[in-house]
């Protein structure tokens, strides 16, 4: 007999005085992707979200510019899980917007309200529960000083329009100045089992107790097809486990510390309950040896 799964098999973590399970979800592809021969139903999305509840997902990471031409990840969340529960905590970011042309644009410090107040406005909450600045137009980190935009946020916490703050995309020293501003509560970066260039930020969150939450955690990085690190080691550690090698890759970065934090995201019901399933794969420490040895 199958047991349904559970997020709480992954343990949980405090996102300032907020409580969530370890293993959440990431809205952006709730949407479907930019580059979907189709645009994805709306049901199928309010399903997967409502279900992820049902499993124990306590924790959801958002954006105001997840959105396609016809959906848009804040409304459905809006719209499939109002009125909230108490216990969920939704995670949103702020720095770059989207143009009607589908262009990004990156905030000025006097600009980052309008976002915080637009993702209010369409989540229906009269607070941010935790808002991330995301640093930098591209995926790959960007240099510079974070202080005048996480100081504009810094403001708006004071205010009373976010509860907690966190910041992503950046590097350690950047981390530091935004630690010096306000405190944060979490830093999303993106990092995997074969994209590990960000392990001296996971160990700064570590020592300073704040959650470090990969994105694109199940990605194989930038290898082209057919050169996938470790395909062979993951293909035998799955199926000692009864598990994909998405599963093993979930459950890897689970095991980089009891501060990091799972955000798959999906638009598929069953994709969702395997992301979730992955929670409780506890590998050995042979296993976790074997894996650790995989080089990028």
């Amino acid at each position: 007999m199958t047991r349904t799964p559970n997020a709480a098999a992954a343990g949980t973590w405090k996102l300032g005085e907020r409580t969530v399970n370890r293993m959440g979800l990431g809205a952006m592809r709730l949407t479907g992707m930019p580059w979907d021969p189709a645009p994805k139903g709306r049901e199928p999305a309010i399903t997967v979200l409502r279900r992820a509840l049902e499993l124990g997902v306590n924790h959801i990471d958002t954006a105001s510019f997840y959105f396609t031409p016809t959906r848009s990840a804040n409304e459905l969340i809006s719209t499939a899980l109002q009125p909230y529960p108490e216990e969920l905590v939704l995670t949103t970011k702020v720095g770059p917007s989207r143009t009607r042309d589908g262009e990004f644009e990156y905030a000025r410090p006097e600009q980052l309200r309008g976002q915080v107040e637009e993702n209010i406005r369409q989540l229906g909450l009269d607070q941010l529960d935790v808002v991330n600045l995301r640093w930098g137009s591209g995926l790959d980190k960007e240099p510079g000083s974070v202080a005048e935009h996480f100081g504009a946020l810094a403001e708006l916490r004071a205010a009373g329009l976010i509860r907690e703050l966190g910041i992503s995309n950046i590097g350690t020293e950047q981390l530091r100045e935004a630690m010096g501003i306000a405190p944060v509560v979490c830093v999303q970066n993106r990092y995997s089992l074969t994209d590990r260039a960000d392990d001296a930020v996971l160990a700064l969150c570590a020592e300073h107790g704040i959650a470090f939450v990969p994105f694109f955690a199940v990605t194989t990085g930038s290898e082209a097809p057919g050169e996938t690190p470790g395909e062979a080691e993951l293909a035998s550690i799955a199926q000692a486990h009864e598990a994909s090698p998405a599963q093993v890759r979930l459950a890897w970065t689970l095991h980089r510390g009891p501060h990091v934090l799972a955000i798959p995201g999906t638009g598929d019901p069953a994709h969702l309950e395997q992301n979730i399933a992955a929670g409780a794969v506890a590998l050995s420490e042979a296993e976790l040896a074997l894996l650790n040895g995989i080089a990028a």
